[in-house]
């Protein structure tokens, strides 16, 4: 089964043109997520220009708040989440620099400040904890350049209490394992630089373990396949040096029989509605894989390799 390209660049294209319908309002909750996985999505179709780039960036500062944060949408509170796809959506166009000193000063208060006393962070101001928010913390804070020992050292110890007897990790202390905090805390130590404190043979048997019979891989035990996992699990591998424990023919199969070959976009399993989120990390499982010519995606920031390349790598050097 081909990769339908043009189709895809097409269905992520119309996805701002939908302004008169309901569904369209009801995900303005996801609309800064949502435009950072068409972007990066677009990046790794090689057509980053079918966005236009002016009003991407008018889009992502209507989205910057007084507190140094990025809502969703314009008049949303600021959260972890929104405000690491802002940082790489303008790291992606290169146009960091839309933003000034003080308001990148700003920002970086916004994320310390949600740290907590045990190095996890908070989503928000509201007090949500989870590894995903670490992980969006110390990206967002790596592609700004502005990491720290204080704050990178408190969140390393924070994820390394999260990992389980089983070679995964949870989105807390004593939680389940499951492949997404997996690879939020994988991603975290990798910026950190600290993968040599994980257990790779058990962690990556774990992660190879997620591969079901139809190819696809799933998030925990018991549970369906979905395409998403695509990212997370080949990711979590792909750090760790271990991705050649996925069948990665059987994958690319299920990945593909996701596509909808009509109006274009990938689907969580095969015959369902395609949506943007299922796209970006379809595409970015196949590029892992190296399928079919499709920009180089970096397992550490699931940004294309070049854009990646411009993050600062931690230990700063003098």
């Amino acid at each position: 089964m081909a990769l339908y390209k043009e189709k895809h660049i097409e269905y992520i294209v119309s996805l701002d043109t939908h302004v008169k319908d309901y569904q369209y309002w009801l995900s303005e909750h996801l609309r800064l997520n949502g435009t950072y996985w068409g972007l990066t999505a677009l990046s790794l179709l090689d057509s980053k220009d079918s966005f236009k780039k002016q009003d991407v960036i008018d889009f992502v500062l209507s989205c910057y708040n007084e507190d140094g944060g990025f809502g969703a949408f314009k008049n949303h509170d600021s959260h972890l989440l929104s405000t690491l796809s802002a940082l790489q959506i303008l790291l992606i166009y290169d146009s960091l620099d839309v933003l000034t000193d003080q308001g990148i000063e700003k920002t970086v208060k916004f994320i310390t400040d949600l740290q907590l006393p045990n190095g996890a962070f908070q989503g928000d101001r509201f007090g949500e904890v989870d590894t995903r928010f670490v992980y969006t913390a110390i990206q967002s804070l790596a592609i700004l350049g502005r990491l720290s020992s204080k704050v990178v050292d408190k969140a390393v110890e924070f994820i390394l209490s999260c990992a389980n007897f089983d070679g995964g990790f949870g989105l807390a202390p004593g939680a389940e394992s499951h492949s997404a905090q997996v690879f939020t805390c994988l991603g975290t130590l990798a910026i950190a630089d600290k993968l040599d404190l994980v257990d790779v043979e058990l962690t990556g048997w774990w992660l190879s373990e997620r591969q079901v019979e139809n190819g696809g891989l799933n998030g925990r035990p018991s549970k369906l396949p979905d395409v998403c996992y695509s990212w997370w699990v080949l990711s979590s591998l792909a750090l760790i040096n271990k991705l050649g424990y996925i069948d990665f023919a059987k994958l690319r199969e299920f990945i593909l029989s996701c596509q909808d070959e009509v109006t274009g976009g990938i689907s969580d399993r095969p015959g369902n509605q395609v949506d943007v989120f299922h796209t970006i990390f379809g595409l970015a499982g196949l590029s892992l894989m190296g399928y079919e010519n499709l920009v180089p995606v970096d397992p550490m920031y699931c940004l294309p390799v070049e854009v990646g390349k411009k993050i600062k790598k931690w230990p700063y050097k003098e």
